[in-house]
Formats: structure tokens, C-alpha cells, sequence
């Protein structure tokens, strides 16, 4: 890896982070994906106890108060883990369900929720999408309304990630009758609360080791001071929220891209047919060749958006952009790899089936292709004109 971004000490903190998914995360996999959710209570203890879980947050919280490279070299490298569910399940811990705590909550709240989350002790999960409003993230309509210092909580969420072992939720609910955004606020919801339930554990096409969940809420009470920010400002926060989830599902991505060519190329040169190995084949080697190529050019996108975040930027163009290239190409390796190992990738014994389930995602979570372009069309000012009214 190039000495541009990373130090010794980064490289240091890779090799740790590495042995610990070949240590801790690989060899449970297989049970994992069976079992349909991975031990994230377990696995987040261990994380814990080696700093892994909140590396950028204040060092007063119990963080690490390094820079966001350490946190892509962790992004990177579980990654690189032989299933994507424990993946997903560690980035909704430190990068999606955690910052806008982190960022906007009392100390009092950060206390009680921020520093258990980063020692592992507590379980977090991000609760925004619900089954009428998934990418469109105005169109939500569970409630948190006031009764007096509290509010009362009714509505459901889908899609959430680490749902069936939350111990608490960054969730985001209306506030007010405004219609669109501005009537929006989030707020930590501990899982223990009456009223709480989850209704189901969702059957996925990939990240099977990845718990999946629809969530209810009947009249689940949480006092004022669980709110993260201002009322009506929690749309604000949680779209700034997103570009750090975005950009760390880009950064997993990029590692499972290419982790799935390096293991087809070993394929190609194992496996021969009318005499000589399929690497030779000048399509097949001139196509890897191309995908590798496909990856570095997002990889080094990836890291100019870390810069950016790390300068303070307006990063949301340029990640959006990642992630929509991300996605399509995760799709375009996953299908390729899965060709070049014909009936051998097909079969669930080998690693490129899963692989080719589970990269499906990165195209539909954390916003999907369509709302990138949006994003992008808007920022570069391409989108269409209202005619005004006469």
C-alpha cells in the first residue's frame, strides 16, 4: 500500500486489524451465514478491547481521536473478510449508527451511549428507513410526539441492520406536521423500552450473517434529552451522517472487488482446459486486467473523498459518485469472477457465490444508484428547469 496515505503506524494498525478477521471473523463464517446473524455482541467486545470501535471519536468518550485514515485501513480490511454480513453489521456500529451521536449529542447522552458503544458493550443500530420510505428518506412517517418532557414513539422501521441485537437506535422521526424534511428530529432509543418489539428477522438474498430487521414502536416513551440535536434539524444531521456511511461502504467494497479477482486469477491459473490454464486465454487475462484497473481508479476516488472529509469539505458529491461507481462495478467483478469459474462458481461450497449474492447491496443500501445520480445531478446543476407560472 502506497506510503502517500498510510505511515508505518497505519500499516501497523493493518496487519492487527487483518489477523483479527482471519482470527475472529473467518473461521465462524460458515456458522454464521447458517445461523442467519453473526454473535455482534461477542465480536463487538473483542473489537472493543482492542480500540476498533470508535478509532476517530474523542478519547474523553473512550475513542481513539486518530484520523479518519485508520478508520478507512479498518473499513479495508474487514472488507477483505470471507462474508459480508459481519462487515456490515461492524460499519453500522462505528460509522453509521454512532456519528451523529458522536457529533451532536450531549455529553450526558454520549456517556451513557457513545462510550459502551466504542467499548463494545452496547450494540447500536441506525433506524431510518420504513416499508413506504426506504432511499426517500422525506417520505417517513413514524412520530416522536411530545408528552411532557418525553416523547411517545409510533411507527415501524425496515432495513435495519444489527435490529435483532440493538441494545439502543439512532432513529430518526417526525416531530412536527411540516411537511418534507424540516419537521424531522433523531433521537438514541433504547431497545428496552415498552413498546419496543421486533416484529420480523428478514430472509435476505445475501449478508446472511448480517441480522436484518422490521422494527415497531407503540408508544415507546424517551425523555427530551435522548433527542441528538436541535428539533427539526434531525434530516440535516442525519444527511451529513450518510456520506461517512456511504464513503465506508465504498471502502468495504473496494476490498471485496478485489479480494474476489486476486481469488479468480488463482482459479484461472489452477484450473486448465484443452491443455493449458484459463489465465492464458487472452480474454480472460486482458478482462481481469481491466477490472483491477476499474478498481484502482475507485479506490483512488475513495481516497480523495477521505481527504476531503479529513479537510472538512462538502464531501457529498464526490462520494456519491463512489459509491454509484462502487456499486456498479462490485456487480460488474461479481459477475465476471462468477463466469470464469463457470459450474464452480455457481455452487454455494465455493466463495464466489456468496460473494456475487452479497455484493448486490452496495447498488441498493445506504441509498441506491438512483438517489446517487439525483445527488450528483443536483450538485453539478443538470437537473431539470420548473418552468415558472405566467
Amino acid at each position: 500500500m502506497s506510503s502517500i496515505y498510510f505511515n508505518d503506524e497505519h500499516e501497523a494498525f493493518r496487519q492487527m486489524v487483518r489477523k483479527f478477521v482471519e482470527t475472529e471473523i473467518n473461521p465462524y463464517v460458515e456458522e454464521w451465514e447458517a445461523a442467519g446473524l453473526f454473535p455482534a455482541h461477542d465480536l463487538f467486545k473483542k473489537m472493543g478491547n482492542l480500540g476498533l470501535l470508535g478509532l476517530t471519536y474523542p478519547e474523553e468518550f473512550g475513542g481513539g481521536g486518530v484520523d479518519y485514515w485508520y478508520q478507512t485501513v479498518l473499513m479495508e480490511e474487514i472488507g477483505r473478510a470471507d462474508a459480508a454480513g459481519p462487515p456490515l453489521g461492524i460499519a453500522v456500529q462505528t460509522d453509521m449508527a454512532t456519528p451523529a451521536l458522536a457529533e451532536n449529542g450531549s455529553d450526558a447522552l454520549k456517556r451513557e451511549y457513545l462510550t459502551p458503544a466504542i467499548a463494545g458493550d452496547l450494540v447500536a443500530s441506525i433506524a431510518i428507513s420504513e416499508p413506504g420510505a426506504g432511499s426517500d428518506v422525506a417520505a417517513i412517517k413514524t412520530w416522536a410526539r411530545r408528552d411532557g418532557d418525553d416523547y411517545l414513539i409510533n411507527g415501524s422501521k425496515m432495513w435495519i441492520t444489527n435490529g435483532t441485537q440493538a441494545d439502543f437506535l439512532c432513529l430518526l422521526a417526525r416531530t412536527s406536521d411540516e411537511r418534507g424534511f424540516r419537521g424531522m428530529s433523531l433521537f438514541v432509543v433504547p431497545t428496552d423500552r415498552p413498546g419496543f418489539d421486533v416484529s420480523k428477522k428478514l430472509d435476505k438474498l445475501g449478508h446472511r450473517s448480517s441480522d436484518t430487521a422490521i422494527l415497531t414502536f407503540d408508544d415507546v416513551r424517551v425523555p427530551e434529552a435522548n433527542r441528538i440535536g436541535p428539533e427539526g434539524m434531525g434530516f440535516i444531521l442525519q444527511m451529513r451522517q450518510f456520506q461517512r456511511e456511504r464513503l465506508a461502504g465504498t471502502l468495504m467494497g473496494i476490498s471485496g472487488m478485489e479480494r474476489a479477482i486476486r481469488r479468480t486469477i488463482a482459479y484461472c491459473r489452477e484450473r486448465e482446459t484443452f491443455g493449458q490454464p484459463l489465465i492464458d486465454n487472452q480474454y480472460i487475462h486482458f478482462r481481469i486486467a481491466e477490472l483491477l484497473t476499474e478498481v484502482e481508479a475507485l479506490r483512488q476516488l475513495a481516497y480523495h473523498c477521505v481527504r476531503l472529509y479529513i479537510a472538512g469539505e462538502d464531501v457529498t458529491k464526490e462520494v456519491s459518485m463512489a459509491k454509484l461507481k462502487g456499486g456498479r462495478l462490485s456487480r460488474e467483478v461479481a459477475d465476471t469472477c462468477l463466469q470464469f469459474h463457470g459450474g464452480m462458481g455457481y455452487v454455494e461450497e465455493y466463495p464466489m457465490a456468496r460473494y456475487f449474492r452479497d455484493s448486490r447491496l452496495m447498488s441498493i443500501g445506504g441509498g441506491a444508484d438512483e438517489i446517487m445520480l439525483g445527488i450528483i445531478a443536483k450538485y453539478e446543476d443538470i437537473l431539470p428547469r420548473r418552468k415558472k407560472s405566467s
